[in-house]
């Protein structure tokens, strides 16, 4: 039996913003920079030590194994473990981001990383030591933030000077889609979906980050490196130049 993963990647919308690019291809397997943006997440999981991940699939979900193979390896050529929550073939639907981590919470770990499988950031580390502080703390979430781009002048959440995320508060940042989360975040009572959510519940995450930041239960901080959410054939040419 393989062990629990350690990070789940997000790879089930219909990415209807990047048609006709996804048409008949997932966003998530577009190519940027000469590798799909799904093998970028992939190679760095892999080359921050973790060796079994679970991805969840959708639209055109059955390209995802298929391009990964019956024995998937990393960059390097080691062997890693891929489990696929396959949304689109139990429920003909993704379930977007909490639902979609409530189907996969029984093939995953009490904490592990969560990633947007069409965000492009080559360099981010995906720290193992900031897993086991994360692991040793009592916070239910950690996530990264960013500076806000174009697209998103707003921004998601505020970020106080103590480290926690703000659900409200200015300046406010906007969410990379790559955070550290706790089991218990997808549970009662932070949580009404059944883990594993047989019933093919579609629910986003940010509501029940929300309520988790209102009783100062999600922590947060400020990443600079390189990252792209990937949304539009613009943005995808604009990373390609």
């Amino acid at each position: 039996m393989a062990t629990a993963a350690q990070a789940i990647i997000l790879a089930a919308g219909r990415g209807n913003r990047m048609r006709p690019l996804t048409d008949h291809t997932p966003k998530p397997l577009l190519d940027v920079q000469g590798k799909p943006l799904l093998r970028w997440h992939v190679d760095a999981l892999a080359s921050a030590g973790l060796r079994s991940l679970v991805i969840n699939t959708a639209w055109l979900g059955e390209q995802i194994p298929r391009y990964f193979g019956k024995v998937p390896l990393d960059g390097g050529g080691q062997r890693l473990h891929i489990t696929y929550s396959a949304e689109g073939e139990d429920f003909g639907y993704a379930l977007e981001t909490a639902g979609g981590i409530a189907r996969a919470l029984p093939l995953l770990d009490e904490v592990f990383w969560v990633v947007a499988g069409d965000v492009f950031a080559p360099g981010f580390p995906f720290d193992p030591g900031a897993l086991q502080r994360f692991a040793q703390g009592g916070q239910l979430a950690h996530l990264w933030l960013v500076p806000n781009p174009t697209h998103n002048p707003s921004g998601d959440f505020g970020l106080s000077p103590a480290g926690l995320a703000l659900n409200g508060g200015e300046p406010r940042f906007t969410y990379s889609t790559i955070g550290l989360y706790r089991r218990a975040l997808f549970e009662a009572p932070w949580c009404e979906i059944v883990p594993g959510n047989p019933q093919g519940t579609a629910e986003p995450l940010a509501p029940l980050l929300r309520r988790a930041m209102d009783a100062q239960r999600v922590s947060a901080e400020l990443y600079h490196g390189p990252w792209a959410d990937v949304g539009t054939p613009e943005r995808l040419d604009e990373l390609n130049r």
